[in-house]
């Protein structure tokens, strides 16, 4: 795959990220909006603690929902294919030196919750087997050391 690895979103992570923006910009921001306006009536906001932190909470809103719609604006939504390789958007086992198996979703961050681990193309560990097949080992350099992992298996992510 060629496309910048950032933009893949598998369809369950497009359909979860839509959700969460639908519910940000609707009754979230109304929640929001309503708590500032109770927070307002109660005086003075120069000394008003919910008012203060209402304001927060819709200054954190706001920055997540224009980070959703870039997400969403950019995203590369699909299927991942089987081309026999490690892909972005692949389901990767690796066995590591000492026999312990660790299988991933090999996708950015935003696909969460897709699977039970998602482990970043950019990370460390999502470099060293970008483009691997099974029976394939990579040593790779982490904060917490060198490690050597094998590729056990790869097939497309499907969720």
């Amino acid at each position: 795959m060629t496309e910048d690895s950032s933009t893949f979103l598998t369809p369950d992570a497009h359909r979860r990220l839509t959700a969460e923006l639908a519910e940000l910009k609707g009754p979230k921001r109304i929640e929001i909006s309503d708590r500032i306006a109770e927070a307002r009536s109660h005086g003075d906001i120069r000394e008003n603690a919910d008012y203060h932190a209402a304001k927060d909470e819709q200054g954190l809103m706001e920055a997540r929902i224009l980070h959703l719609e870039q997400i969403l604006r950019d995203a590369k939504v699909r299927e991942a294919v089987d081309t026999g390789r490690v892909e972005i958007g692949s389901m990767v086992t690796v066995v590591d030196s000492d026999g312990d198996e660790m299988e991933f979703l090999l996708a950015p961050a935003e696909n969460r919750g897709s699977a039970r681990l998602v482990v970043s193309p950019q990370s460390p560990l999502g470099t060293a087997v970008l483009s691997r097949s099974p029976g394939d080992s990579v040593t790779y350099e982490a904060p917490g050391g060198r490690f050597q992992v094998t590729v056990a298996s790869v097939r497309p992510f499907s969720g």
